[in-house]
């Protein structure tokens, strides 16, 4: 039988899953929240960072406890129920359903400061009809231009930040380190904490590398310690980057708050690096809904294949091209939603899947450390039930800051989950259908 080779060092999947996460988001949602925050975005991803790394922290326990594809759906299922696993794998489905839609309605929103004659919704419906068409082909980007497109994100923020430098030290006449942007007699802890909530949007992906289990040296100890050197080093880039461009531009106040780095580097550039500003986030949200969209109807495919959705519909793949296109169509259409939603909605939306996954995830050490597994040291009461207590909470308290409407449209995915389980087990009389992660891999 055919194996994948383990060849994956620490620092190639860790390069991985900083790759996934886009670090250049940090500066195509800039603006949302320098808005949300009355401008301390820094204090707000230095929150995130503290209330991800808790997270993390589980998923890098469930991972070393079961070293399979499927993360936050895999881990609940073992450790807790079936039946809690499939609400953990329908908050997931949240996330790669959705998460397209607001890759697509940020790159469009930039597009159009740029060309402000061509309305908005023409360019969600060029990404979503580009990106749609090449995922139902089956075409991939090679290793070596995802490489490229990674280098192309960190040379504009690398650019960014010293045009910031620059700026400071020139025309604006601020000093360049204040405390400022992270404490001042003006902060309000809840807006920080509302502007946290949306800035776990950048963290997403942290735990995409469970993934790469197979083909990774020593994966038990190697995964665990990526994801957490993924949330860390990720999460000091988006802190450093955000410091640097609101000490620059301390006003929250924008012509277009969608596309507010757009403003802000023809402010520190000119007209020549905003042009190299746009190009670089293009290409980083492009590349970033192809992967998702594929990712996600690689989901929904599985997820039919396996019986947990509609077979018919869902498990099958094009005679030709050999790719999920039902899913991949199905994607299109939920991302057409852009058209209706702004991006504080659609990625605090996206948010609350999140959230709910990574609240059971958390769940999930206890239940199988502290419960099941009976480990009740003075280590063991630190590592599985207060650590993933304050994970939990943290969860919980940026799940409650999210955009009101972001509560109710993710309480009513919820709740539709909730019913097509009671649907699917015969009234919760039966366990669920079980995914093969591995098999969709």
């Amino acid at each position: 039988m055919a194996r994948l080779q383990r060849t994956l060092s620490l620092g190639a999947v860790v390069l991985f899953g900083i790759a996934y996460m886009t670090p250049i988001i940090v500066l195509g949602t800039f603006g949302i929240l320098a808005q949300t925050t009355a401008g301390m975005v820094p204090a707000a991803y230095l929150a995130a960072l503290v209330a991800m790394f808790f997270t993390a922290m589980s998923y890098g326990r469930m991972a070393a406890a079961f070293p399979v594809a499927g993360s936050a759906y895999s881990y609940v299922r073992k450790a807790i129920s079936p039946k809690l696993g499939f609400i953990a794998g329908w908050a997931v489905l949240l996330d790669y359903l959705f998460l397209p839609m607001a890759i697509w309605l940020i790159g469009a929103a930039y597009l159009h400061s740029a060309f402000p004659g061509v309305p908005q919704w023409v360019w969600v419906l060029a990404f979503i009809g580009v990106t749609s068409a090449i995922n139902i082909v089956g075409l991939k980007l090679a290793n070596g231009i995802n490489g490229l497109l990674m280098l192309v994100q960190f040379l504009v923020l690398i650019a960014f930040v010293g045009l910031c430098i620059h700026y400071l030290g020139g025309e604006a006449g601020r000093p360049l380190f204040t405390l400022a942007p992270f404490f001042n007699g003006q902060m309000h802890l809840p807006l920080i904490m509302s502007g946290a909530a949306i800035a776990c949007y950048s963290f997403l992906g942290f735990d995409a590398v469970s993934t790469l289990t197979e083909e990774t040296r020593d994966p038990r100890r190697t995964i665990p310690r990526a994801i957490m050197l993924i949330t860390l080093v990720g999460g000091l880039i988006f802190v450093a980057v955000s410091y640097f461009v609101q000490v620059a531009h301390p006003s929250f106040e924008f012509a277009d708050v969608d596309s507010a780095a757009y403003e802000i580097a023809r402010n520190i550039g000119g007209d020549l690096f905003v042009s190299i500003f746009l190009i670089g986030l293009i290409v980083g949200q492009f590349a970033s809904g192809l992967s998702a969209q594929a990712s996600g109807s690689r989901l929904l495919f599985a997820m039919g294949r396996d019986g947990v959705l509609p077979k018919r519909f869902f498990g099958s793949l094009h005679g030709r091209f050999g790719t999920p296109v039902n899913s991949i169509l199905l994607c299109a259409v939920v991302a057409l939603l852009a058209l209706k939603l702004d991006v504080t909605t659609s990625t605090s939306f996206i948010n609350f899947g999140a959230f709910l996954a990574f609240s059971l995830v958390n769940l999930s050490v206890i239940f199988h450390y502290w419960v099941g597994g009976r480990q009740r040291g003075l280590r063991e009461l630190i590592l599985f039930l207060i650590f993933p207590l304050i994970g939990l909470a943290a969860d919980l308290w940026l799940m409650s800051s999210l955009d009101h409407l972001a509560i109710y449209l993710g309480a009513s995915w919820l709740v539709i989950g909730l019913v097509y389980l009671g649907f699917l087990t015969r009234g919760f009389s039966r366990q669920p259908p079980e995914m093969d992660f591995q098999e969709a891999a």
